[in-house]
């Protein structure tokens, strides 16, 4: 199906485009047909998930393909945890389709609006050194190239691309389904409680190796970090979850509700921020509840905003961040955002911001009606000092010969580039960037 582009937002209103065309594949062969078109047409083509990426990764001035119809389980494996799934598939639908199997994500992030295929090539990730990022979940995938071509890759089947395709970022071609390697369903046991900030960055490393998640959230201007630590149970453990008054109390009215109204009122008064951020870290209470993966690792967020995250090695974390508390305090800036900071495992795919290296994530934040140039380049400015990687769809200013430096495998991800997509049918003006014309 093809229409008339109408302009396209992404979710934190960072980009925007008028594509020529839409098209909305409902198959692989649409998928080859839609590209061998725009290469008649001699325009470029990309497809788009949910528009949660702040980058313009997902930005198509020419033909931008809506992979909505390509969703849902594609064959589902129970003995082995393999399950595929069309590449428009929504995270947030994940529970309800794995049910039946027993199946679930090995981690998740905290946000589920994302497609998967969008999710794995931006390099999406959740928190725990015992896990990668979700692109390290995928044994096989299919995907149309540059020259229409509908190739596999997977485990035996030109398995020499998997470290490139799991995390392609859109650059090596239209993913039309991925095989991820599933785990039974299981609950977690989660602990959220305020801590001194001093002491848990004196007991990063300690905390982040033992436990199975351990995060925490920074409201600038106080002294304490929001920890959460989820340990995961069997599928059949017992589980406890929240009532619904206390997750509507926390999640909806503190989180979202009263949220979003002191952030608008920080963009014209900003003297509000710190007493408002003392308040929330009076109100932060412990909790402490058992439910199945997905209702611990997801939180709701309604309050739109500008995000962006650095991956620097583990042990750096605690430096990095005193550098940024110290920066904020210097510079005197009001933010209302907390900094949320995760780690992950090591692994092996070339574009991984955690390849070949175990990572903590320091992620910063702006209320979308906030210009956070000037705070992303200072914080920016620090995690480079790390040896920092940007996360492929948060905002950041790094070009392809800054990349190449942190990213040893870069420039093999750029001939298997050449060779899936010699004519740059997939290029927009952000790969350009991040990866040379």
């Amino acid at each position: 199906m093809t229409a008339t582009g109408a302009v396209w937002r992404n979710w934190g209103r960072t980009e925007s485009v008028r594509p020529l065309r839409v098209e909305r594949p409902a198959t692989a062969e649409a998928v080859q047909r839609a590209v061998a078109s725009a290469a008649a047409s001699g325009l470029a083509i990309k497809p788009v998930g949910s528009g949660h990426s702040f980058t313009g990764i997902a930005v198509a001035p020419g033909v931008q393909l809506d992979m909505a119809d390509v969703s849902g389980v594609v064959d589902a494996d129970v003995a082995t945890g393999r399950v595929t799934l069309g590449a428009g598939t929504r995270l947030h639908d994940l529970p309800e389709l794995l049910a039946p199997y027993g199946l679930a994500l090995a981690n998740m992030g905290d946000i589920d609006r994302q497609t998967i295929s969008g999710a794995t090539s931006t390099g999406t990730h959740g928190t725990g050194l015992g896990f990668g990022g979700l692109a390290t979940q995928i044994v096989a995938a299919r995907l149309v190239t540059g020259t229409g071509e509908l190739i596999t890759v997977s485990e035996t089947e030109r398995p020499e691309l998997l470290p490139a395709v799991r995390l392609g970022l859109g650059a090596l071609g239209v993913l039309v389904d991925v095989t991820l390697q599933l785990v039974p369903r299981y609950v977690l046991h989660a602990v959220e409680k305020p801590e001194p900030l001093g002491e848990v960055l004196d007991a990063w490393e300690e905390r982040v190796r033992g436990a199975d998640h351990f995060e925490f959230y920074w409201f600038p201007h106080t002294e304490a970090a929001l920890t959460k630590t989820n340990t995961r149970l069997p599928g059949d453990a017992p589980r406890r979850p929240l009532g619904r008054l206390s997750r509507w109390l926390d999640d909806e009215l503190l989180a979202n509700g009263a949220y979003r109204g002191v952030c608008a009122l920080g963009t014209v008064a900003p003297g509000v921020v710190p007493a408002f951020a003392r308040q929330v870290e009076k109100l932060t209470g412990d909790r402490d509840f058992a439910d199945f993966s997905p209702r611990v690792y997801v939180t709701n967020r309604t309050v739109r905003f500008r995000e962006m995250e650095y991956a620097v090695p583990l042990a750096a974390v605690p430096d990095a961040m005193r550098e940024v508390r110290a920066l904020i305090e210097r510079r005197g800036w009001r933010i209302s955002f907390p900094i949320e900071v995760r780690a992950a495992a090591s692994d092996d795919n070339w574009l991984s911001t955690a390849h070949g290296r175990e990572s903590g994530y320091i992620a910063v934040h702006r209320y979308y009606r906030e210009d956070p140039t000037e705070y992303f380049a200072a914080v920016e400015a620090i995690m480079r000092g790390y040896g920092g990687r940007p996360h492929w769809g948060k905002m950041h200013s790094r070009d392809a010969e800054s990349l190449r430096e942190v990213y040893p495998r870069f420039d093999e991800f750029l001939r298997v580039r050449d060779e899936l997509d010699p004519e740059r049918r997939f290029a927009n003006p952000y790969l350009d960037r991040v990866l040379g014309a």
